[in-house]
């Protein structure tokens, strides 16, 4: 598997001991939900559900679950695949996982690089990437998820007409992210006015995070989509 460099995170990366419950599910549930990437080049995220599932949405740092849960509950024929790399969210969304029964998640607890990585090509139909670590200060930015190398991987995976969507509350990363997407040539800006993008779309389930407004603006959404022509 290629390396990266070691993952950093924006803010505090330790929190509360897990409780006995939550500790529980990270030893017993998530192993038999475990994306196995080890070794993948071209795994096919779809054989990880079976044939009650007809499409594959992806949720990069799903922080701790809400949107990626509610999702899967509201969508039962979507197979929803969850990257998150700090225990303490994975622990919390194995919980409402259990919670609700939820059959239709599978989950990977690394960085999201080493996802896409083994994903095979055009196998995703939608991305979500929802308040991505900020990096706010101006040399810390070179941190951020949106690269145009990053880009380059979801380019791969997402199908040709798939969707995706990009919220932040910084208004440096809203610039940045935007203008990054817009001068790729495999993904093309949805919005035809403001209200595509200063308002949360009708089917967004609102996280944990963004009800704490963090950030130094009220919340952007862009929604993209992956073009048939781009490389």
């Amino acid at each position: 598997m290629d390396r990266y460099p070691p993952l950093r995170t924006f803010g505090r990366t330790g929190g509360r001991a897990l409780s006995s419950r939550q500790q529980r599910l990270i030893d017993e549930l998530l192993p038999k939900l475990s994306v196995p990437i080890e070794g993948a080049r071209s795994l096919n995220p779809a054989e990880l559900f079976g044939e009650e599932v007809s499409r594959i949405w992806l949720e990069i740092g799903f922080g701790g679950g809400e949107h990626l849960t509610g999702q899967a509950i509201r969508h039962p024929d979507a197979g929803l695949v969850g990257c998150e790399p700090f225990i303490e969210g994975m622990a919390k969304c194995l919980g409402q996982i259990e919670d609700a029964d939820v059959q239709n998640v599978r989950l990977l607890m690394d960085d999201a690089r080493y996802l896409t990585a083994a994903l095979r090509p055009s196998s995703i139909d939608r991305i979500f990437i929802l308040f991505p670590d900020p990096w706010p200060k101006k040399r810390q930015q070179k941190r951020r998820l949106i690269q145009p190398s990053f880009l380059d991987q979801l380019a791969v995976i997402a199908k040709p007409g798939g969707l995706i969507r990009f919220a932040t509350d910084v208004k440096s990363y809203a610039d940045e992210a935007l203008a990054r997407f817009s001068h790729h040539n495999a993904f093309k800006w949805l919005a035809t006015h403001p209200n595509h993008w200063r308002q949360p779309p009708s089917d967004h389930i609102t996280t944990r995070y963004q009800e704490k407004l963090l950030g130094d603006c009220v919340p952007v959404w862009y929604e993209f989509e992956r073009t048939s022509n781009g490389s």
